[in-house]
Protein backbone atom coordinates (compact mmCIF):
# COMPACT_ATOMS: atom_id res chain seq x y z
CA UNK A 1 0.00 0.00 0.00
CA UNK A 2 1.53 3.27 -1.14
CA UNK A 3 -0.60 5.68 0.88
CA UNK A 4 0.22 6.13 4.56
CA UNK A 5 -2.16 7.19 7.31
CA UNK A 6 -0.13 10.36 7.79
CA UNK A 7 -0.47 11.30 4.10
CA UNK A 8 -4.19 10.53 4.20
CA UNK A 9 -4.71 12.66 7.32
CA UNK A 10 -2.77 15.56 5.74
CA UNK A 11 -5.03 15.40 2.67
CA UNK A 12 -8.15 15.22 4.84
CA UNK A 13 -7.07 18.29 6.81
CA UNK A 14 -6.24 20.17 3.59
CA UNK A 15 -9.56 19.36 1.92
CA UNK A 16 -11.83 19.29 4.98
CA UNK A 17 -11.92 22.50 7.04
CA UNK A 18 -14.99 21.40 9.03
CA UNK A 19 -14.18 19.94 12.46
CA UNK A 20 -17.47 18.02 12.39
CA UNK A 21 -16.61 16.27 9.13
CA UNK A 22 -13.06 15.57 10.32
CA UNK A 23 -14.54 14.01 13.48
CA UNK A 24 -16.84 11.88 11.30
CA UNK A 25 -13.85 10.83 9.19
CA UNK A 26 -11.92 9.86 12.32
CA UNK A 27 -14.94 7.94 13.67
CA UNK A 28 -15.33 5.96 10.45
CA UNK A 29 -11.58 5.34 10.38
CA UNK A 30 -11.77 3.86 13.90
CA UNK A 31 -14.67 1.54 13.12
CA UNK A 32 -13.19 0.51 9.78
CA UNK A 33 -9.94 -0.49 11.50
CA UNK A 34 -12.02 -2.70 13.79
CA UNK A 35 -13.97 -3.98 10.77
CA UNK A 36 -10.72 -5.08 9.11
CA UNK A 37 -10.05 -7.32 12.09
CA UNK A 38 -13.58 -8.71 12.18
CA UNK A 39 -14.59 -8.93 8.51
CA UNK A 40 -11.36 -8.53 6.57
CA UNK A 41 -8.01 -10.30 6.60
CA UNK A 42 -6.98 -9.02 10.00
CA UNK A 43 -3.88 -6.90 10.55
CA UNK A 44 -3.05 -7.02 6.83
CA UNK A 45 -6.18 -4.96 6.11
CA UNK A 46 -6.19 -2.51 9.03
CA UNK A 47 -4.41 0.39 7.30
CA UNK A 48 -6.33 0.06 4.04
CA UNK A 49 -9.70 -0.14 5.80
CA UNK A 50 -8.80 2.73 8.10
CA UNK A 51 -7.71 5.00 5.26
CA UNK A 52 -10.88 4.17 3.31
CA UNK A 53 -12.93 5.19 6.33
CA UNK A 54 -10.93 8.35 6.85
CA UNK A 55 -11.02 9.58 3.24
CA UNK A 56 -14.48 8.45 2.05
CA UNK A 57 -15.94 11.99 2.39
CA UNK A 58 -12.69 13.99 2.09
CA UNK A 59 -13.94 16.06 -0.86
CA UNK A 60 -17.43 16.74 0.53
CA UNK A 61 -16.69 19.95 2.47
CA UNK A 62 -15.19 21.91 -0.43
CA UNK A 63 -16.88 20.25 -3.40
CA UNK A 64 -20.19 18.71 -2.27
CA UNK A 65 -21.65 18.80 -5.78
CA UNK A 66 -18.70 16.74 -7.06
CA UNK A 67 -18.53 14.26 -4.17
CA UNK A 68 -16.94 11.70 -4.35
CA UNK A 69 -15.41 12.29 -7.81
CA UNK A 70 -12.40 14.25 -6.56
CA UNK A 71 -11.36 11.85 -3.81
CA UNK A 72 -11.89 8.82 -6.05
CA UNK A 73 -9.70 10.40 -8.77
CA UNK A 74 -7.06 11.34 -6.19
CA UNK A 75 -6.99 7.79 -4.79
CA UNK A 76 -6.68 6.27 -8.27
CA UNK A 77 -3.89 8.71 -9.21
CA UNK A 78 -2.07 7.78 -6.00
CA UNK A 79 -2.14 4.03 -6.58
CA UNK A 80 -5.08 3.06 -4.36
CA UNK A 81 -7.66 1.53 -6.74
CA UNK A 82 -9.22 -0.73 -4.07
CA UNK A 83 -9.89 2.20 -1.75
CA UNK A 84 -11.12 4.28 -4.70
CA UNK A 85 -13.58 1.52 -5.59
CA UNK A 86 -14.86 1.27 -2.01
CA UNK A 87 -15.37 5.05 -1.86
CA UNK A 88 -17.19 4.89 -5.22
CA UNK A 89 -19.42 2.07 -3.96
CA UNK A 90 -20.25 3.87 -0.71
CA UNK A 91 -21.86 6.61 -2.81
CA UNK A 92 -24.92 4.53 -3.65
CA UNK A 93 -26.21 6.94 -6.32
CA UNK A 94 -23.44 5.72 -8.61
CA UNK A 95 -24.63 2.13 -8.47
CA UNK A 96 -21.10 0.75 -8.22
CA UNK A 97 -21.18 -2.97 -7.33
CA UNK A 98 -19.91 -4.16 -3.95
CA UNK A 99 -17.09 -6.47 -4.96
CA UNK A 100 -14.99 -6.77 -1.82
CA UNK A 101 -15.47 -6.95 1.91
CA UNK A 102 -13.88 -3.49 2.06
CA UNK A 103 -16.67 -2.13 -0.18
CA UNK A 104 -19.35 -3.74 1.97
CA UNK A 105 -17.77 -2.71 5.27
CA UNK A 106 -17.52 0.95 4.25
CA UNK A 107 -21.20 1.03 3.35
CA UNK A 108 -22.10 -0.81 6.57
CA UNK A 109 -20.03 1.50 8.77
CA UNK A 110 -20.34 4.99 7.30
CA UNK A 111 -23.96 6.06 7.80
CA UNK A 112 -24.43 3.97 10.93
CA UNK A 113 -21.34 5.44 12.60
CA UNK A 114 -22.68 8.95 11.98
CA UNK A 115 -26.07 7.92 13.31
CA UNK A 116 -24.57 6.40 16.45
CA UNK A 117 -22.67 9.65 16.98
CA UNK A 118 -25.95 11.59 16.77
CA UNK A 119 -27.53 9.20 19.29
CA UNK A 120 -24.63 9.82 21.68
CA UNK A 121 -25.13 13.58 21.55
CA UNK A 122 -28.67 13.35 22.96
CA UNK A 123 -27.72 11.08 25.89
CA UNK A 124 -26.22 12.37 29.13
CA UNK A 125 -23.73 9.47 29.24
CA UNK A 126 -23.09 9.49 25.49
CA UNK A 127 -21.67 6.29 24.06
CA UNK A 128 -20.89 4.86 27.50
CA UNK A 129 -24.45 3.58 28.09
CA UNK A 130 -25.69 3.42 24.51
CA UNK A 131 -27.28 0.10 23.53
CA UNK A 132 -28.39 -1.26 20.14
CA UNK A 133 -32.02 -1.17 21.27
CA UNK A 134 -31.83 2.64 21.66
CA UNK A 135 -30.16 3.05 18.27
CA UNK A 136 -32.79 0.87 16.56
CA UNK A 137 -35.58 2.89 18.21
CA UNK A 138 -34.02 6.15 16.94
CA UNK A 139 -33.65 4.64 13.44
CA UNK A 140 -37.45 4.32 13.32
CA UNK A 141 -37.81 8.05 14.06
CA UNK A 142 -37.40 9.55 10.59
CA UNK A 143 -37.11 13.05 12.08
CA UNK A 144 -34.02 12.14 14.11
CA UNK A 145 -30.78 12.57 12.12
CA UNK A 146 -33.01 12.84 9.07
CA UNK A 147 -30.12 12.99 6.59
CA UNK A 148 -28.98 9.47 7.51
CA UNK A 149 -30.08 7.04 4.82
CA UNK A 150 -31.78 4.23 6.72
CA UNK A 151 -31.74 2.00 3.64
CA UNK A 152 -27.93 2.21 3.53
CA UNK A 153 -27.79 1.29 7.22
CA UNK A 154 -29.80 -1.91 6.74
CA UNK A 155 -28.30 -2.77 3.34
CA UNK A 156 -24.76 -2.48 4.71
CA UNK A 157 -25.44 -5.00 7.48
CA UNK A 158 -27.18 -7.32 5.02
CA UNK A 159 -24.23 -7.18 2.59
CA UNK A 160 -21.85 -8.12 5.41
CA UNK A 161 -24.23 -10.91 6.45
CA UNK A 162 -24.51 -9.64 10.03
CA UNK A 163 -27.46 -8.96 12.31
CA UNK A 164 -28.11 -5.21 12.52
CA UNK A 165 -28.21 -5.24 16.32
CA UNK A 166 -24.91 -7.09 16.51
CA UNK A 167 -23.35 -4.68 14.01
CA UNK A 168 -24.58 -1.69 16.02
CA UNK A 169 -23.03 -3.17 19.18
CA UNK A 170 -19.79 -3.80 17.29
CA UNK A 171 -19.60 -0.14 16.23
CA UNK A 172 -20.46 1.12 19.71
CA UNK A 173 -17.71 -1.08 21.17
CA UNK A 174 -15.20 0.23 18.62
CA UNK A 175 -16.10 3.87 19.36
CA UNK A 176 -16.24 3.72 23.19
CA UNK A 177 -12.48 3.85 23.85
CA UNK A 178 -12.31 7.02 21.72
CA UNK A 179 -15.30 8.80 23.27
CA UNK A 180 -13.38 11.84 24.50
CA UNK A 181 -11.47 12.35 21.25
CA UNK A 182 -14.69 12.09 19.22
CA UNK A 183 -16.84 14.20 21.57
CA UNK A 184 -19.36 11.40 22.17
CA UNK A 185 -18.66 10.74 25.85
Amino acid sequence: MALTRENAWALLCEWTPSEALRRHARSVEIVMRAAALRYGDGEADVERYGIAGMLHDADYDQWPEEHPKRIVAWLEENGEPEIAHAVSAHYTQWGVPYESTLDKALLACDELTGFIGACCLVRPEGVHTLAPKSVKKKLKDKGFAAKVDRHEVTTGAELLGVDLGEHIQFLIDALRPHADELGIG
